[in-house]
């Protein structure tokens, strides 16, 4: 009974028309969009990523106050250097980012990880996914 109580308790507290993607959706749309062994990451290193970046909400925004900037969707693409206001390199909408398709976000973090720093750009990769020795937990499961 508790956990049938528990169970409908989460139903209530998720936002409606919340965007979150499971794990294996998030992988399966990464994979169909080219990102494993993309500049030698392998998939499980972006689904790692993108589950520390915004817990897979493809709609995900969140103001940097600290480093004044704000990071859009899946993997927290910050606009100062990516989108609108700022440089804009992947040119392109800040809400482009903000797609469950993840097509344009796809197509901008390639150019992102194509600069120097790869998947070190994002300090949450580096703490989170870089050195784990069970990265490949990210798509157990998953049918890809």
């Amino acid at each position: 009974k508790a956990s049938l109580v528990l169970s409908l308790l989460g139903y209530l507290v998720v936002p409606s028309g919340a965007a979150i993607m499971g794990r294996c959706v998030v992988a399966k749309k990464l994979k169909d969009g080219g990102l494993d062994h993309f500049e030698g990451y392998s998939l499980a290193n972006w689904v790692c990523l993108a589950y520390f970046e915004s817990k897979f909400n493809p709609t995900a925004v969140y103001e940097n106050l600290q480093r004044d900037y704000t990071g859009y969707g899946l993997f927290q693409i910050p606009n100062r250097d990516w989108c609108d206001t700022g440089k804009n390199r992947c040119h392109m909408s800040c809400s482009a980012l903000l797609n469950p398709d993840l097509k344009k976000t796809i197509e901008c973090v390639k150019k992102i990880v194509k600069d120097k720093e790869g998947l070190g750009a994002w300090p949450s990769w580096s703490l989170n996914c870089q050195y784990s020795d069970t990265l490949e937990r990210w798509l157990d499961g998953c049918r890809l």
